[in-house]
């Protein structure tokens, strides 16, 4: 499952850099989860057509990947802005309990609001 994920997203970067029919293979296999049968059917074309169609794909991602790390970057920094949210909501608590400044919970309602905004783009 985690190879299928790591696959997808790296589909939504680099896909538009691969050739429309690679393009095509890979969403049908990994986002639509049809079998390489079933692709080949549909296609006209054989099952090892599309499985080597497949593979010489995912190589050429893999490859984008290491050189640029796109991917790579973008997960850390979903990472970064759970990890702001989550502080943010610490602070917010901390001071509901210690101290009840406007000032901070405004500023804390507000990075979160901006690591919010951030995430869903």
């Amino acid at each position: 499952m985690a190879k299928n994920y790591d696959m997808a997203v790296l589909i939504d970067f680099y896909g538009e850099m691969l050739t429309e029919k690679q393009r095509s293979f890979l969403e049908y296999y990994y986002n639509d989860d049809l079998s390489l049968s079933e692709i080949a059917e549909n296609e006209g074309i054989t099952r090892q057509g599309v499985r080597d169609a497949i593979k010489r794909a995912e190589g050429q991602m893999l490859e984008m990947e290491a050189r640029l790390g796109v991917a790579k970057r973008f997960r850390e920094m979903r990472e970064s802005l759970n990890q702001i949210i989550e502080y943010s909501d610490k602070i917010t608590e901390y001071n509901l309990h210690h101290g009840l400044s406007k000032e901070i919970n405004d500023y804390s309602v507000f990075i979160k609001s901006a690591a919010m905004t951030m995430l869903e783009s």
